[in-house]
């Protein structure tokens, strides 16, 4: 598995990352589930791969929260003057 660079991940609409975020969370149960069954010999490094991916979307997911807050208050500011 590739790690993902944040210039892609950002190129995604709302949407998709959003099940982006539900697909990785359950891929992380899913490896949680094998290592605590004993069912995963190798490959802990998907762990980490898994919970960088994770917080890279996220990070995208709140930054585009903040600057849709942002671009509401703006909006309002100036409605009001």
């Amino acid at each position: 598995m590739a790690l993902s660079k944040a210039e892609e991940l950002r190129k995604l609409s709302n949407d998709e990352l959003s099940t982006e975020i539900t697909s990785i969370k359950r891929e992380l149960f899913d490896l949680r589930f094998k290592q605590a069954t004993r069912q995963m010999e190798t490959g802990f490094h998907q762990f980490k791969h898994a919970r960088r991916k994770l917080a890279q979307l996220m990070t995208i997911e709140r930054e585009r929260q903040i600057n849709a807050d942002t671009a509401s208050e703006s909006t309002a500011v100036s409605s009001e003057q």
